[in-house]
């Protein structure tokens, strides 16, 4: 009798268990599904994912051009007068830096840049030439107003 008991008890902790599990398995596929979508969403105005300006650049390897875009605008963060690309002039002993850069697509980049104490973002239009070097123009950038706290 006391095996029967104890038969049974193990039975619905088993039975109990995989219905958990299984409550569980499908709480994280919503979750990441979720998670991808946003992703997803996220990166649909990047070069990654834009056949049309992949198609541009035709000639080149989209995984290799990237970076070396973001490369060669992070270098001008190098001059004692800041990034000429921030689209800000130096302020005091504080220059402006881009941090961050986003590909948009064959023609476009948004990045964020600052000085420590200032933040904004530009709108970049940029250039491949036929001989692999990369040019910039500002289209336009935004400074945010200091907080103050």
């Amino acid at each position: 009798m006391i095996l029967f008991f104890t038969y049974m008890y193990f039975t619905k902790q088993i039975e109990f268990e995989r219905k958990n599990s299984k409550l569980i398995e499908k709480s994280i596929k919503d979750s990441l599904m979720t998670y991808m979508n946003k992703v997803s969403e996220a990166d649909y105005f990047s070069l990654e994912q834009n056949q049309h300006a992949q198609d541009y650049f035709e000639k080149y390897s989209i995984q290799k051009l990237i970076p070396q875009i973001k490369e060669a605008l992070i270098a001008y963060n190098d001059s004692p007068k800041g990034n000429i690309y921030t689209g800000q002039e130096k302020m005091g002993d504080q220059k402006f830096i881009i941090n961050k850069v986003k590909v948009l697509n064959h023609r476009w980049i948004i990045a964020d840049y600052s000085n420590g104490q200032l933040w904004g973002d530009v709108l970049i239009k940029y250039f491949v030439e036929d001989n692999g070097t990369i040019t910039f123009q500002v289209m336009d950038t935004f400074l945010y107003p200091q907080e103050q706290y």
